[in-house]
């Protein structure tokens, strides 16, 4: 039978239980296994389980009647105790109302009798107070030595500054013709006890004792040398702290020592640290400032000096705008200009010359390792402006008649122009710290202009100069050397870097941001800034399209020497059937080598949209030569094969400039071509088909007309 336990289980399944009971009825618990089923067994086990069930009802329900009988019992036993506890408290709070009310009582009447006392003792001690003085200033009235106890015994020194104090002020009441004596035995008095005040005031400090050191502060509060007991602390505690010669390094554990002890011995000690920290900065730092500066001969050294000095100092004065130093809120700041103002109105001239006497140096060894010496250049640019413009042809105009050869060298380098980059970049990051904001954008300026000579004009511009000034002839009978390219692709590196700097480190000083508007706003350096900028990039890129344009002058020129004098009347009619076709003829073998060499060139050393437009250009151009130079043939069969197999080695080559129009061009020279080896019965469609379309009927029929058999085939009957 189950027990109670497996009923009050959560997961206890009716239809479970009903299954494991007839299973049990079968035998299925036996070894044997489950015997026949048997309808009257399992009903007679069935109505037990029933019984059974009954049994532990009834015993449930008697046990839930029992407990809820008990739960009731409990119930109102804990509502007894809690009005119980209720009343206690209430009549707790009625004798504690009763007993601060009579508390308050008992205090009004005392507060009432204190005051009275004192109203009784006030006058009384002040009768004695004035009673002792008058003791001890009759005392300083007597002819013979002061002997009293209280002024001769160290150990009364409290008492005996109380009562000296008190009495050089009455003493300045007294009219001098008759007190003259006492006053002045009294002022000598004041003046002997305030010294030994301020002694023992400085042997506490060495001794480390913080109370007493606090007693006599306290104590000279009242007299006139309370300041030269704050210097005193001063004086100890600089005494043994600058134990290196760097003196930005002691300044600020000096300081966070003092500022404890300050507040531990002064009743005041922000004004007494705010005189420390004028002391320190006064004193040590400007004399260390003095002296590093002064011994500093190299401009270079005194300008990273200079940077790093006040670098420091701000860092220090950051870290002192924790402390309270008095009423003075701009303390810190003032002291500071004040140690570097003389140098500060100088810098921007010193970084000036410096950064130019750096830039040219960097110049004259790049200039003496090359062994070059750098004098003007007769560039000749208005000359070949002028020439072009008159008759359209080249000229050797404002060119030496003798080429200066420098074997290859471009004279730029990108080393050289990170070296002068780098100087800027310092002298930038130094004049952001030392500049005011009102000089700010100014000095920027002025170091931007120093940067953009010596780089742009200097090094870039005396570069491209040089480079106008040994371009290639216009028709040279050599293969002209195309250095020119190499001077552009540095050229143009050197000047992104140029850019990066100027809009990574030069904008934000000359064009200060907004955070009202998160935007830079404009300002008229950063408009002076940008026009120089833009006038040098301009004056360059007028240098740079010059020079290609003679370079692909000259480029084409040798070209169109190459074909003149390769190129012979018999490769286009080769006599005899049996000689071999070659796959190209030898005029165009040396015109695609040199091509070729120069277009990887151009690939290499330009960029962005330039290659495309250089690469335009040239293949414009270079159409124009050949076209002009295939007109000057007649052609048989074989002699037309010749020169379709050159233009296709032209199609190929132009192909990798990935230009349309270049492409186009040269397409339809290949299809003008392909008119030279078409049966003369077919020309007529040929010529008005889609390819030949767009192509102008005079010039269909030029080509047409070099055929050999353009006479004897009738063709321009055929055409009419």
């Amino acid at each position: 039978m189950s027990l109670l336990r497996d009923f009050e289980n959560p997961e206890f399944d009716s239809q479970q239980y009903v299954e494991q009971l007839a299973w049990r009825v079968l035998g299925g618990d036996r070894k044997e296994g489950p015997t026949m089923f048997d309808p009257h067994k399992m009903l007679e086990s069935f109505q037990y389980s029933i019984d059974q069930l009954k049994k532990m009802s009834e015993k449930m329900e008697e046990k839930i009647k029992r407990l809820e009988e008990e739960l009731q019992n409990e119930t109102k036993a804990h509502s007894d105790r809690i009005t119980q506890l209720q009343d206690s408290n209430k009549m707790a709070f009625e004798h504690f109302q009763q007993l601060d009310d009579r508390i308050n009582s008992v205090a009004t009447k005392v507060v009432h009798l204190g005051d009275q006392l004192e109203g009784v003792n006030t006058p009384r001690a002040r009768d004695d107070e004035a009673q002792k003085l008058i003791k001890y200033f009759a005392k300083f009235t007597d002819e013979g030595p002061l002997d009293d106890d209280l002024f001769t015994d160290p150990f009364q020194i409290q008492d005996a500054a109380d009562v000296i104090q008190k009495l050089q002020l009455i003493s300045q009441e007294l009219p001098e013709d008759l007190f003259e004596k006492p006053k002045r035995r009294i002022q000598d008095k004041y003046n002997k006890i305030e010294e030994d005040l301020i002694a023992e005031f400085r042997a506490s400090y060495r001794s480390g004792e913080k109370d007493r050191m606090k007693e006599l502060a306290s104590i000279l509060t009242h007299f006139k040398g309370y300041n030269r007991c704050i210097d005193a602390f001063i004086e100890e505690s600089q005494s043994q702290a600058f134990i290196t010669r760097d003196v930005c390094s002691d300044l600020l554990p000096i300081c966070e020592t003092a500022n404890s002890l300050v507040h531990e011995v002064f009743s005041s000690p922000e004004s007494v640290m705010g005189r420390f920290v004028l002391n320190l900065y006064e004193g040590k730092l400007q004399e260390h400032v003095k002296e590093t500066l002064r011994l500093e001969s190299d401009s270079e050294m005194y300008l990273r000096k200079l940077y790093e000095l006040y670098n420091r100092t701000g860092a220090l004065t950051k870290a002192l705008e924790d402390y309270r130093l008095g009423s003075d809120a701009h303390l810190l700041s003032r002291l500071t200009k004040h140690i570097f103002g003389t140098y500060l109105e100088s810098y921007i001239a010193k970084e000036e010359k410096n950064l130019a006497e750096k830039m040219k140096d960097y110049l004259d060894m790049y200039y003496k390792a090359h062994n070059h010496q750098k004098k003007p250049v007769p560039t000749g640019d208005r000359l070949h402006e002028i020439q072009a413009f008159l008759t359209k042809t080249p000229l050797n105009i404002g060119v030496p008649s003798q080429q200066v050869d420098y074997k290859g060298e471009t004279f730029l380098s990108q080393e050289v122009a990170l070296n002068l980059l780098n100087e800027s970049k310092q002298a930038f990051n130094r004049c952001k710290l030392l500049s005011s904001q009102s000089t700010l954008a100014d000095n920027a300026m002025k170091i931007f202009k120093v940067l953009m000579h010596y780089l742009c004009d200097e090094h870039i511009n005396y570069a491209l100069d040089l480079g106008l000034h040994i371009l290639p002839l216009p028709e040279p009978r050599v293969p002209p050397e195309c250095y020119f390219f190499e001077t552009v692709g540095q050229a143009n590196a050197i000047f992104h870097l140029l850019e990066k700097q100027f809009n990574d480190v030069l904008v934000p000083l000359i064009r200060p941001f907004s955070f009202a508007s998160e935007w830079f706003s404009s300002t008229a350096q950063h408009t002076a800034c940008v026009e120089k900028k833009t006038t040098v990039m301009q004056q360059m890129e007028h240098k740079i399209e010059n020079g290609l344009d003679r370079l692909l002058t000259s480029m084409v020129g040798y070209i169109k020497h190459v074909l003149a004098t390769e190129q012979k009347k018999s490769d286009f009619r080769p006599e005899g059937e049996l000689l071999q076709m070659a796959l190209f003829s030898t005029a165009c073998e040396k015109v695609m080598a040199f091509c070729e060499k120069h277009i990887d060139a151009i690939k290499r050393c330009l960029d962005g949209k330039n290659v495309s437009s250089v690469l335009l250009e040239f293949g414009i151009r270079f159409h124009r030569v050949v076209f002009e130079h295939l007109q000057n043939f007649t052609y048989n069969p074989r002699g037309a094969m010749l020169v379709i197999c050159d233009v296709n080695e032209y199609r190929r080559m132009v192909k990798s400039f990935k230009i349309p129009m270049v492409h186009s061009l040269f397409e339809m020279l290949h299809a003008l071509c392909n008119l030279l080896v078409v049966n003369a019965e077919n020309l007529k469609m040929i010529i008005n088909g889609e390819q030949l379309a767009s192509i102008e009927r005079s010039v269909i029929m030029s080509f047409i007309q070099l055929r050999s058999d353009f006479k004897t085939a009738k063709i321009a009957q055929m055409l009419r």
